[in-house]
């Protein structure tokens, strides 16, 4: 994958897509492209939050571990962004990420991604309505879970 093919990709993200595309490119060069294979943690619930993650190819599953086990209550593909709960509460990861299939994603470390918040205050808002609409499929969830 090109620096520009990951600029793209980026742009697909919510929250990355006011940004100018110089600032995305520096992003990607400044990123990591990592590799996971079906079945391997990008992290595990508990982890410190040192970095957030941009699907670029593949597909995870979002896992809460549990006194009775894993319970997966998400799945994500391409252009999803996971792992900035932790960054932003500033607290260990709330979840378990693991590609279900072979996965590559971009690695944007803690610091780099607080310093695009502070430069760009409309991804905090993205990132609000993001979290916010999480919240509500999980209370949507729970309500159903509980009415069966």
């Amino acid at each position: 994958m090109t620096l520009e093919t990951e600029v793209q990709s980026l742009r697909q993200v919510p929250m990355f897509r006011d940004v100018d595309p110089a600032r995305l490119k520096l992003l990607a060069f400044t990123s990591e492209r990592v590799q996971f294979a079906g079945g391997q943690r990008f992290f595990s619930q508990g982890d410190p939050s040192d970095a957030a993650y941009v699907i670029l190819d593949g597909r995870a599953s979002v896992l809460l571990h549990t006194p009775g086990g894993d319970i997966q209550v998400a799945e994500l593909g391409s252009s999803a962004l996971v792992g900035e709960m932790g960054i932003l509460s500033d607290t260990p990861r709330s979840a378990t990420i693991m590609a279900t299939e072979p996965t590559t994603a971009l690695r944007i470390d803690k610091r780099v991604f607080l310093e695009l918040l502070a430069q760009f205050p409309q991804m905090s808002l993205a990132i609000m309505r993001e979290l916010a609409k999480r919240l509500e499929r999980t209370n949507a969830q729970l309500v159903a879970q509980s009415s069966a």
